[in-house]
């Protein structure tokens, strides 16, 4: 990716155009730290990008946005430019072409408004990133409530780069955060997503939901967890503290690079325990794994997440107090519960759930023996009978289909089943208790 972005910017520079490195690559190459894409700015016009590059197409050619493909990879190639007023709070009414001054200081924080020259080999810098970087500060360009109030996206990204770099806040930055979250709402949900989800998985998730609760952003975008806080549990089982607490406690242990959908179940999986908690012989939160993956699903659906991440982030919720049972299962009941997909995210926030309250690793333990031990089996054999096996004992098909092909499947599962015959032996056994 370096060779071909040094490529487009010895290309435009051939032209006798100006061409720089922007944004986020150069604030990660200060820090050290590596960059997934990189972008240029340019004076060359849209129209020149065009003309000088053979794989093109207008990504944003309104706001100045021409995307280069070289190889497999697509660059963003962006004219220097500064924009006009946000009606919508989300992007520019226009925009007018400028000087690369003129586009850093239109950025929205120091660090990510810095240019690097790849000929020159140095940092062009009009806003101090360099300065705040190594006072690792997160500091808004300019006035901090006219670069929020263009894009209200940028007061979490504010909490999202904070977090993920392990930054402070500036003050005044910090201020304009907390004055502007109730705006938040001007932003699409997708959007919003997307920064949660950084924050979950970029390795200080504590730090990063604390610092939403500190600016009133969290009271916005997630009340769900805001109503944890207070919500005693029963010391026995959790003697680090309260639900909102014991939460927080797990986002500690979510690596930096975690799955998404796993860490938005971590964060989610106890949500239930609010609207369920009661007070009997002890605390209780009856049903609340239910209520929770529920819940999770209306919060999921709220912020458009895929059919597909809303089923996985539903399981792992729904099912995870199973575990305490593992020891009682029947061998096919383990066997069903261990082959499911994607399992080791189960056995995984159990870990941590453990981890983060009464400390006992038993049936996590157990779970991990019966894994390497069924691994020398078939965790789901081939069927030995099915539908057609079935109508010819005479059965029509229906709901007891279902039940006696899941009852063969138990015997095979725990050993007791080997041979079709003996398969419908036993169907027509259990046809006939049935």
């Amino acid at each position: 990716m370096d060779k071909q972005a040094l490529e487009i910017v010895k290309k435009l520079r051939a032209k006798g155009f100006v061409a720089y490195y922007a944004g986020g690559y150069v604030r990660d190459k200060i820090l050290g730290l590596p960059s997934d894409d990189i972008d240029i700015a340019t004076n060359a016009l849209p129209e020149d990008i065009q003309k000088i590059f053979k794989k093109t197409f207008p990504k944003g050619v309104a706001f100045g946005v021409i995307s280069v493909l070289m190889g497999k990879h697509e660059y963003e190639v962006a004219t220097f430019r500064k924009e006009g007023e946000y009606s919508d709070g989300r992007r520019p009414d226009h925009v007018e072409y400028t000087d690369a001054k003129g586009d850093a200081i239109r950025r929205d924080f120091t660090i990510n408004g810095m240019f690097y020259d790849p000929l020159e080999k140095k940092i062009i810098d009009f806003v101090g990133g360099e300065r705040d970087i190594k006072s690792k500060l997160i500091r808004a360009i300019g006035d901090a409530e006219e670069r929020f109030t263009e894009d209200k996206l940028r007061i979490l990204r504010a909490v999202r780069f904070s977090a993920n770099l392990n930054f402070e806040i500036e003050e005044k930055t910090k201020k304009a955060v907390k004055k502007m979250a109730p705006q938040i709402h001007q932003v699409s949900s997708e959007r919003i997503r997307e920064e949660i989800l950084k924050i979950l998985t970029g390795g200080r998730a504590k730090k990063g939901f604390e610092l939403l609760d500190e600016l009133g952003l969290l009271e916005e975008i997630l009340p769900e967890i805001v109503k944890m806080k207070g919500v005693e549990q029963p010391p026995e089982f959790h003697p680090e503290g309260d639900v909102y607490v014991h939460t927080m406690m797990m986002l500690d242990m979510l690596k930096k690079g975690v799955t998404r959908d796993f860490a938005f179940a971590v964060l989610l999986h106890d949500v239930g325990k609010p609207p369920t908690f009661i007070v009997k012989e002890r605390i209780r939160f009856d049903g609340h794994v239910e209520v929770g993956a529920d819940m999770a699903v209306e919060i999921c659906k709220k912020l458009k997440f895929s059919n597909k991440a809303i089923q996985h982030i539903y399981e792992l919720i729904r099912q995870h107090l199973k575990f305490k049972d593992v020891k009682k299962m029947r061998e096919s009941t383990l066997k069903r519960f261990l082959r499911q997909d994607r399992f080791s995210d189960h056995l995984e926030l159990h870990r941590i759930d453990c981890l983060c309250s009464h400390g006992s690793l038993e049936s996590y333990e157990f779970c991990q023996e019966k894994l390497a031990l069924f691994k020398k089996e078939k965790m789901k054999p081939k069927p030995l009978i099915g539908g057609k096996d079935l109508i010819k004992m005479g059965l029509k098909p229906g709901p007891l289909f279902r039940k006696v092909l899941t009852h063969i499947e138990d015997l095979q599962l725990e050993g007791k089943v080997k041979t079709k015959k003996q398969a419908l032996e036993q169907a027509e056994e259990y046809v006939s208790k049935q």
